[in-house]
C-alpha cells in the first residue's frame, strides 16, 4: 500500500510573477541572461519573485516593482488583466544559496504603451521578437520554456 507523502516531503517553492510584454506588432519583450545564469545563453520575461514584505500586495504592484527595477521607471504597460495567462516551473542549484531553489511562475499579459527600455544589470540585453510555438527552443530553456510552452497551449486560437 503507498504512503501519503507528509508535510516534510513537500517541496517549497518560491512566487515569480512574470511578464508577457507585448508591443503593437505582436512581438514579445525577452531578456538576455547574463553568462553565470543558469539560463546563459538563453532569454528570461521581465518579472521576478514576490519579496517577504509583498505578501499583502496587489499583483500588479509586484509587477510594476520588477518592471521598474529590471525595465527602468520610463517603461509603460498596460496589464490585460490581472489573471494569470499561464504557469510554470523551474529549479537551479544557487551559488549564492548553495541550494537548489525551485521557482512557481505565474505569467501575465501585458501591453506595452510607451518609454524607453533602460536595461539593469540582470540582464545582458534585450529584443523584440515574435514568438511561435515553433521558435520557442531556440529563445528559452527550462522554467521560460515551461512557462511558454504552457501559455502556447493555452492560448485560443
Amino acid at each position: 500500500m503507498p504512503t501519503r507523502p507528509t508535510v516534510t516531503d513537500n517541496q517549497w517553492f518560491q512566487v515569480s510573477l512574470k511578464l508577457l510584454l507585448q508591443n503593437e506588432a505582436g512581438e514579445t519583450l525577452i531578456l538576455k541572461c547574463p553568462d553565470d545564469s543558469s539560463l546563459a545563453g538563453f532569454y528570461d520575461l521581465p518579472g521576478g519573485r514576490i519579496a517577504a514584505t509583498e505578501k499583502e500586495l496587489p499583483f500588479a504592484e509586484i509587477i510594476k516593482r520588477e518592471v521598474t527595477e529590471e525595465l527602468g521607471s520610463a517603461v509603460n504597460y498596460e496589464l490585460e488583466s490581472t489573471k494569470p495567462i499561464a504557469i510554470g516551473r523551474h529549479h537551479y542549484p544557487s551559488k549564492k544559496m548553495q541550494q537548489e531553489v525551485y521557482l512557481f511562475w505565474v505569467l501575465f499579459g501585458a501591453q506595452y504603451q510607451s518609454g524607453a527600455i533602460n536595461l539593469s544589470n540582470e540582464h545582458q540585453s534585450y529584443q523584440w521578437v515574435k514568438l511561435t510555438a515553433a521558435n520557442l527552443e531556440q529563445y528559452f530553456i527550462r522554467g521560460p520554456l515551461d512557462l511558454m510552452n504552457n501559455y502556447q497551449l493555452n492560448r485560443k486560437p
